[in-house]
């Protein structure tokens, strides 16, 4: 094993699945010499450039995603890059009408591709929209969001062989951040699988992306009052993992569901309506959604610090579960209030 960041650990599984199989070649802006953004395709131009499996797009978003998408239908594999979330909006067209083409054909046609898009709050100051939600609408789509270095690489894997469209999210503060023993030798990460990153049984919070490492903190200090939460990382957003999710809010009875898209219309209102479908009987208190409020992401320091949910918004929603939260109306933080 060696010590890796995210960016590391994809990169890594990147130039791994390129040896595996030759119908892989991946596209975007920036991914040649310069390493793709946040170096996010390091060093693999200078062994896959002059294949011309390396490919260094102009800036089309429309053109990079409907190239891709007949390249795959033809057999290729392309892994795509269009940087930032809000960007990816560009290719929802296609998205929307292409994904569930092995559906409608019978599956004689296939879109077996992957478009890497980064989001979040970040030290980068710029580009945080996070609409992992939009793609969760489309069907046929499956849409991954790592929060550990190790589980990025194996989804990566996972998602490139995988014979759907698959969107992967990748957030901004943790590509470059804590790093972890990563397994150098080939392993997957199941798509569609949850992982419980830490055992509890008073309260089930289930989270994706960055808010996973902000729950467990909020788990840490909710042991402190003797709460002990259970951490659930969704990983894949889309499809849930509604074994793993159902199983935890049954043993927990109460449930807070954490992303750092917008409330209103965000994945977690799927994942709120599955437990209440299929674990109601089981809740002992009302599931309890923390993200941000139905505005514009703030420019402000202050006011982003605010907007996204920190590890005091989380420990607050768990309070809204178990019915001892403060009365409404105190505190300032913008979180989940639309």
């Amino acid at each position: 094993m060696a010590r890796m960041t995210m960016v590391e650990a994809i990169v890594l599984g990147l130039r791994e699945e390129l040896e595996r199989d030759p119908s892989i070649f991946m596209m975007g802006q920036d991914i040649g010499p310069m390493g793709g953004p946040l170096q996010s395709f390091k060093g693999l131009w200078e062994s896959y450039g002059a294949s011309g499996r390396m490919i260094d797009a102009p800036i089309s978003e429309e053109a990079i995603t409907a190239v891709c998408f007949g390249a795959a239908m033809s057999g290729r594999r392309p892994v795509f890059e269009l940087m930032f979330s809000e960007f990816s909006t560009l290719a929802m067209g296609l998205f929307a009408a292409e994904a569930g083409i092995a559906f409608k054909t019978d599956g004689v046609l296939k879109a077996p591709l992957v478009m890497r898009t980064k989001f979040g709050i970040s030290p980068h100051r710029g580009h945080p929209e996070d609409f992992h939600s939009l793609f969760v609408h489309c069907p046929g789509v499956k849409v991954v969001m790592p929060s550990t270095p190790r589980d990025a690489k194996g989804l990566i894997k996972a998602a490139i062989r995988d014979d759907n469209p698959v969107v992967f999210f990748e957030h901004m503060s943790l590509l470059h951040g804590r790093k972890e023993e990563v397994p150098e030798e080939d392993y997957v990460v199941p798509l569609g699988k949850a992982d419980v990153k830490r055992e509890g049984r008073d309260v089930s919070i289930i989270a994706s992306g960055l808010m996973v490492s902000r729950a467990l903190k909020a788990a840490e200090s909710l042991a402190h009052e003797g709460v002990q939460a259970e951490v659930v990382d969704l990983r894949t957003i889309s499809p849930l993992d509604e074994d793993t999710l159902l199983a935890s809010v049954r043993k927990t009875g109460r449930a807070v569901v954490v992303h750092e898209a917008w409330k209103v219309g965000g994945s977690g209102g799927e994942v709120a309506a599955l437990i209440a479908e299929q674990a109601f009987l089981a809740l002992t208190g009302p599931v309890v959604r923390v993200a941000p409020a139905h505005l514009p992401v703030p420019f402000s320091l202050p006011l982003e610090k605010a907007f996204i949910p920190d590890e005091h918004a989380i420990v607050e929603g768990v309070r809204r579960a178990l019915g001892t939260a403060a009365p409404a109306g105190e505190g300032t933080q913008l979180a989940g209030r639309a």
